[in-house]
């Protein structure tokens, strides 16, 4: 189909970039903001303009923030002797739905995935590594990462780096179901699968 505006055009191939949306989709969506009042588009767009400029990455978890270090990372009445280790932002937004986690996090930003080109030098584990060597408060290492072929390799590799230091090494129970994606697990299960974490065996 032949779309007649060159700026309707650039806007439909942008928004048929995200995860999920199709060309048609993304025509609907185009459409219907240029059904919107004028003020009503700018606003979105100013606010994806701040979103890019603004947003961070906590320098200490890998998490979203608006400062260097991220609420969570920052707030004294966490236990910060636990660290849950997640494969990215949507995972912690599930865990904290949950409201039975008082620990902190550190964001992997994915798995280690070979066939998508994904290794362990791609992703945050060093800097787990290190966090957990230099930290002497941590005690206890989560591995919430999602039960699948992925993450478990992911998991034992973690495992593996983490092995010649004093931390407990936990992940979460299997009520979790195998192949599940951890951000789309409902709260109760996930909230018990914190709760009953059990020692992390590496085999």
């Amino acid at each position: 189909m032949e779309i007649p505006s060159i700026y309707l055009e650039h806007a439909v191939g942008h928004f048929a970039q995200l995860p999920g949306i199709g060309r048609k989709t993304a025509m609907r969506l185009v459409l219907h903001l240029l059904r919107r009042e004028a003020s009503d588009v700018e606003a979105f767009a100013t606010s994806l303009s701040d979103l890019v400029k603004n947003v961070r990455y906590c320098h200490v978890c890998h998490n979203i923030s608006d400062e260097d270090t991220c609420a969570i990372c920052a707030n004294p009445k966490r236990d910060h002797t636990t660290v849950c280790v997640v494969e990215n932002v949507q995972d912690v937004l599930a865990i904290e739905a949950t409201q039975q986690y008082t620990g902190t996090y550190h964001v992997l930003g994915g798995i280690i995935s070979p066939m998508d080109g994904i290794g362990p030098q791609d992703l945050e584990i060093q800097s787990l590594v290190t966090r957990v060597q230099s930290d002497a408060d941590i005690k206890e290492v989560i591995l919430a990462l999602s039960p699948t072929m992925e993450g478990d390799t992911t998991s034992f590799y973690i495992y593996r780096k983490l092995s010649g230091t004093p931390v407990t090494i936990t992940t979460l129970a299997r009520g979790v179901a195998q192949n599940d994606l951890l951000q789309y697990t409902d709260e109760l299960t996930l909230g018990r699968s914190i709760l009953d974490r059990r020692p992390f065996k590496g085999n």
